[in-house]
């Protein structure tokens, strides 16, 4: 059974075409929005992280308020930008949104993409080492990051502490058992893709390659699925990683579908440029019950994937994402023999 959830950006804008003109208001539909997911039946939900955006940003206050009123879905990120975090404090907010869900999150976390800022990691406090650059620094932080949710003792105790301590090196509380297994790395490349299962870390990928390489974005992607999958068991991991991928899809149902998504039906692969190399982008599912399920049969990476995350239009509102949440849930994944 294939696992589907939806990835939200979190997007706002105060006009009055949108559903949520405020951070107020997507903080809160995000959580309703998870509520109602579970309810339907749908397995995950995962929010984007982006600074100085309009969008969703600090996700742990999220995660553990969508953790406290839900009971099954899982819970993540798509993915948190490494060279903003403080790999220790963000263990701590990991470890304790993670106990509140009973275990149920799975972060995903990378480099990030690029930003509304130039190095806007540097308004955080953090510059890369001489000889190093950003995506360097996002890999020290991710290795800090695994290392603590290990759970392994570190740091040397005071001899005369204000509580008292359990014997030898103390680690970060709350520590979050399992939590270590549960993250992932938002690959863009195949040789990414190898370096995440070396670090034992599942893999995420998106609608997004930077490379190109000719061939259709489901080809190149089943391609880096198949890379990560030989580097794991080349690494020798006693457990099955995950793997998911992110996707655009829109069963049209209704004329508001039609109105919304009616373009999107003709939509195929792009190629641009992203940080100044080619980058493959993925198209849009949008069709019939009957167009999508023969579309989606033929996605090499879709089928390699254990998850799907469907990127959803927030703006859009609670109820209208439900409905295309349920179409895909209760018409095109048993169709697809998802379920």
């Amino acid at each position: 059974m294939k696992k589907i959830g939806f990835l939200s950006f979190g997007h706002w804008n105060p006009s009055p075409h949108s559903q949520t003109q405020s951070a107020s208001d997507v903080l809160h539909q995000t959580i309703d929005l998870a509520v109602g997911a579970e309810e339907l039946g749908v397995d995950g939900a995962y929010v984007r992280v982006h600074h100085f955006a309009r969008q969703l940003a600090s996700p742990f206050p999220l995660l553990a308020a969508m953790a406290a009123r839900t009971s099954t879905i899982e819970l993540g990120t798509g993915v948190i930008d490494m060279r903003y975090e403080n790999p220790l404090y963000m263990a701590e907010d990991a470890g304790s949104a993670d106990l509140i869900s009973n275990g149920r999150l799975q972060l995903g976390v990378s480099r990030g993409s690029p930003e509304q800022v130039v190095d806007g990691y540097r308004y955080f406090g953090y510059v890369p080492r001489e000889g190093t650059d950003h995506a360097d620094m996002a890999r020290e932080h991710t290795q800090v990051f695994l290392q603590v949710l290990e759970g392994e003792g570190f740091a040397q105790p005071n001899p005369r502490p204000m509580f008292a301590n359990p014997p030898g090196l103390l680690r970060l509380e709350p520590h979050a058992p399992g939590l270590r297994d549960r993250i992932w790395w938002g690959a863009g490349t195949r040789a990414t893709a190898e370096w995440t299962a070396q670090q034992g870390m599942n893999l995420m990928s998106s609608t997004l390659l930077s490379e190109d390489t000719g061939v259709p974005f489901h080809q190149l992607q089943a391609e880096q699925i198949q890379v990560f999958r030989d580097a794991w068991a080349a690494a020798g991991h006693e457990r099955t990683p995950r793997v998911s991928v992110s996707r655009s899809v829109f069963p049209i149902t209704t004329d508001l579908d039609r109105a919304y998504f009616g373009r999107e039906t003709r939509s195929s692969d792009q190629v641009g440029i992203l940080d100044g190399g080619a980058a493959r982008f993925g198209k849009t599912y949008a069709g019939e019950i009957e167009d999508l399920v023969r579309d989606l049969k033929e996605d090499e990476a879709v089928d390699a994937a254990d998850t799907l995350l469907l990127t959803i239009p927030n703006q859009l509102g609670v109820e209208y994402n439900l409905h295309i949440l349920e179409s895909i849930v209760k018409d095109v994944a048993p169709a697809l023999g998802w379920r």
